[in-house]
């Protein structure tokens, strides 16, 4: 797919957008539903603020346990600890939404790695929803059908070979484990069980906007991804919206959370936006709904999915 321009995008898609996120919240059905939203920590500014109006508006409207954040939660350069202004000026006062106090999981960006990622994950113990126990790990919920879904959250700056350039000194990854890392995903995604197995991680493993990270992930975490029939990946770092599908895996930008791109630069794909905004995501037995939305209550674009076993067969 050729770049799209930001005016381009703003025009065509505005221009043919569904309604209101509503729409798609009337299924008979009850579901586990969830947004995700990354990029987005710019003290209300850059649509910041609009687009957690919207989130807000959509939590409440169709009843999210939780929220994922899929990093660089505080631009430009992380935060300094777990008493920086920041937590209230970009977290705390923008998300304010009663239906927005609900966990928040979270992943770390390579901004987040310019500042101390050690108290993003101590904030855990001082924060009433923020949510991120490790540097990776794991997390299963359950589905009112009974359905189980399994979420894996990745660290990806550290296996980018750019940010070691320097030594690690402007994104501070040097000395992480990454075959640690590695080691503990291929294991949990074998050992896992769920009906549903969802990774999340900051950077696209499929994208044109920064070839060098892609390649990278590409080549380390790819293949785990499709060796597992990993349903969705779920990542920022592109600001923008888009889906990509590879193999078994589809792949989920929500990097639309403030500050936005100019062009998207896809590699493949069927489906591009440069307008601030989110995911919401609705997860049963039969399938995973993915519904792109905008900080003005379009829906933009919806993706579902069906188990992996019944696509296999299909």
């Amino acid at each position: 797919m050729p770049p799209i321009s930001r005016r381009f995008a703003l025009q065509g898609l505005g221009a043919t957008a569904a309604s209101v996120t509503a729409t798609w919240a009337r299924a008979a059905r009850p579901a586990l539903t969830f947004l995700a939203v990354g990029d987005w920590g710019r003290e209300g500014a850059f649509n910041q603020g609009d687009v957690a109006a919207r989130m807000g508006q959509t939590a409440a409207l169709i009843g999210v346990r939780f929220v994922i954040s899929v990093g660089d939660n505080f631009y430009e350069d992380g935060v300094a600890s777990v008493d920086d202004p920041q937590w209230r000026t970009s977290f705390e006062d923008v998300y304010r939404a009663p239906s927005l106090q609900v966990p928040w999981r979270v992943a770390l960006g390579n901004h987040d790695y310019h500042g101390d990622t050690q108290a993003q994950i101590d904030y855990s113990a001082k924060s009433r929803r923020w949510r991120l126990p490790a540097r990776w790990y794991s997390r299963t919920e359950t589905a009112p059908d009974g359905a189980k879904l399994e979420l894996f959250f990745l660290d990806t700056s550290p296996f980018l070979s750019q940010y070691l350039a320097d030594g690690g000194v402007k994104v501070k990854v040097a000395g992480q484990d990454t075959a640690a890392q590695l080691a503990w995903f291929e294991n949990a995604l074998a050992a896992s069980r769920a009906d549903w197995k969802i990774v999340v991680g900051h950077h696209p493993i499929h994208s044109g906007r920064d070839p060098a990270s892609t390649l990278d992930l590409a080549s380390k975490i790819d293949p785990i991804l499709q060796r597992h029939r990993v349903a969705l990946y779920i990542n920022g770092h592109d600001h923008n919206l888009h889906h990509i599908q590879v193999g078994a895996t589809h792949y989920v930008c929500t990097g639309a959370g403030s500050k936005m791109d100019e062009h998207c630069e896809l590699a493949g794909g069927d489906f591009c936006s440069l307008h601030p905004g989110f995911t919401a995501l609705r997860v049963t037995r039969r399938a995973v709904r993915i519904a792109y939305g905008d900080a003005a209550g379009a829906e933009l674009h919806v993706v579902t999915i069906a188990p992996p076993r019944i696509a296999a067969a299909a």
